[in-house]
């Protein structure tokens, strides 16, 4: 059997570049060699499309120095029309040939790449690609319309308040009183970054001007979301070979924490436990199974997700779905699939062939 040809594409220009490359030699590192042939190209945080490195130490995740896309000087260059999917790319030595593309698998998160900006770029040149289209891609990043399409669809999430600078200047009293309902504490979100990334949580009043400012630095819509009391659950979704199946849940269990931050997440910052499985009941397992097939199709996601929710007195609250979830090696949406039976190497095959057999279809 020939082997594929697989354009990785990591980096990016969101606040998430480094994860997005920590992800890429993950990947790197795991992908069966015997199928697929890997082209990995780089987006510089300016925006360049650079031929990178295949050596997965190359982007291994290090709290002293993060790993990114550098400009090297190359540049690649994707089909001019959908009738090609030859790749080019022009260096020191000229311009040649990378053959043509069987499929892309976009790693990126964050703004200008997980919010369906590449899914379009893929679709207008007739690339077939892994994951989320251009609509569930542009949905899940955002958190307002998130929301808002997961309620339309009966699935139960906090209360929040969207909001702009503009509204606020213009009618400040009003915006206030609208905020202050929702009660403490309360959580000040940007509308589209992910990782919790401007994220801060507000116990007093007083915090929320500095809380505002943090958020609307990232984005110019920011959310103010009522807190969950209960338990962080994590479950994965995957739309494979046998259908839409999901995983067993993870919990993050945060112990001297306000929060499951950046620094929680990605750099082994103390005060926060990944639990896989969850301790959950039968029950339980059932209706979250169940919120998390409902919250994937009320998105119109295909291929993967991960769907965060608490678990409170009142039952499940969904938090967010997440269209390209952390993809290192120990991050909770390969790990939720691992203790489901399913290898890292063998989830990255599985989402690969779907992609181009979608992309063929």
């Amino acid at each position: 059997m020939d082997k594929l040809r697989v354009v990785l594409l990591f980096g990016g220009r969101s606040s998430e570049h480094s994860i997005s490359c920590a992800t890429a030699g993950g990947v790197l590192g795991a992908i069966d060699r015997d199928r697929f042939e890997v082209i990995p190209v780089g987006i510089t945080r300016d925006g360049a499309f650079v031929l990178e490195s295949d050596d997965p130490a190359r982007f291994a995740l290090d709290p002293g120095r993060l790993p990114e896309v550098v400009d090297n000087g190359s540049r690649v260059r994707w089909p001019e029309s959908s009738a090609s999917r030859e790749l080019r790319v022009t260096d020191a030595a000229g311009e040649r040939s990378l053959g043509e593309v069987d499929v892309v698998f976009p790693i990126l998160h964050g703004r200008f790449g997980e919010d369906g900006t590449v899914q379009g770029l893929l679709e207008l040149v007739g690339l077939p690609y892994v994951g989320n289209g251009v609509l569930a891609s542009a949905l899940g990043m955002d958190k307002h319309f998130t929301k808002t399409a997961l309620e339309a669809a009966g699935i139960p999430v906090a209360p929040w308040v969207t909001l702009t600078r503009a509204a606020l200047e213009a009618d400040a009293e009003l915006w206030t009183r609208r905020v202050h309902a929702l009660g403490l504490p309360a959580f000040v979100k940007p509308a589209r970054a992910g990782s919790s990334v401007g994220v801060t949580k507000v116990s007093d009043w007083s915090e929320l001007d500095a809380a505002l400012d943090v958020a609307f630095a990232e984005d110019r819509t920011v959310l103010v979301e009522q807190a969950v009391p209960g338990r962080e659950i994590e479950i994965a979704v995957l739309e494979g070979r046998e259908g839409v199946r999901v995983s067993v849940a993870g919990e993050v269990v945060v112990t001297g924490r306000d929060f499951y931050d950046f620094e929680a997440k990605y750099l082994d910052a103390p005060g926060v436990d990944l639990v896989c499985p969850a301790e959950l009941g039968d029950g339980e397992t059932f209706e979250l199974e169940r919120i998390a097939r409902r919250a994937f199709e009320a998105i119109g996601a295909e291929g993967l997700a991960r769907v965060d929710v608490f678990l409170g007195d009142e039952g499940f609250v969904v938090n967010e779905i997440n269209t390209m979830p952390g993809f290192t090696p120990i991050s909770m949406f390969p790990t939720c699939w691992l203790n489901t039976g399913l290898s890292y190497p063998e989830l990255i095959g599985e989402l690969i062939d779907v992609g181009h057999a979608r992309g063929a279809r």
